[in-house]
């Protein structure tokens, strides 16, 4: 089992709790993006960088992803995908997407994309909290154990 990262738009403070994480339990983290991404020397972590291009890196994720895998994403779709292949997604501030959960949240999404495109602002996501950082190191711990318990 692996993480993969949609790296693109993921904040700095996540992706060092992702290295640091990769250098404690031996899993490997893999950073996907369309552009270079410098990652500290490690065996256990790797950059992907992908061609430039309208999901170009998702789907990379996507076609890479084996079951149990857990993929970091903002992107509602990609996570969607990923939870069909039998994967497992969380946001970076925390929020473990599931099946039961990811038909709202696509819904909900394609509804502030109709709202945006009419012109209506509807604000970006609010910033990153120390307790957004603390409930994704939360969630990550916990599909850590469970992949340990899966080896």
């Amino acid at each position: 089992m692996q993480i993969w990262v949609d790296a693109d738009a993921c904040p700095n403070v996540i992706k060092e709790v992702l290295f640091r994480a990769a250098e404690r339990t031996h899993i490997t983290v893999t950073l996907v993006a369309n552009q270079y991404i410098k990652t500290p020397p490690s065996p256990y972590i790797r950059s992907l960088q992908v061609p430039s291009g309208f999901d170009v890196a998702d789907n990379e994720i996507v076609k890479r992803t084996e079951p149990g895998d857990l993929v970091i994403t903002a992107d509602i779709p990609l996570a969607a995908e990923v939870l069909e292949k039998g994967g497992n997604a969380i946001n970076p501030r925390g929020e473990r997407y599931s099946p039961a959960t990811i038909r709202e949240r696509l819904t909900m999404r394609d509804f502030m994309d109709t709202m945006r495109s009419s012109g209506i602002q509807t604000g970006g996501p609010n910033s990153m909290t120390q307790r957004d950082r603390q409930q994704f190191a939360n969630e990550l711990d916990k599909w850590l154990l469970s992949a340990k318990q899966a080896k």
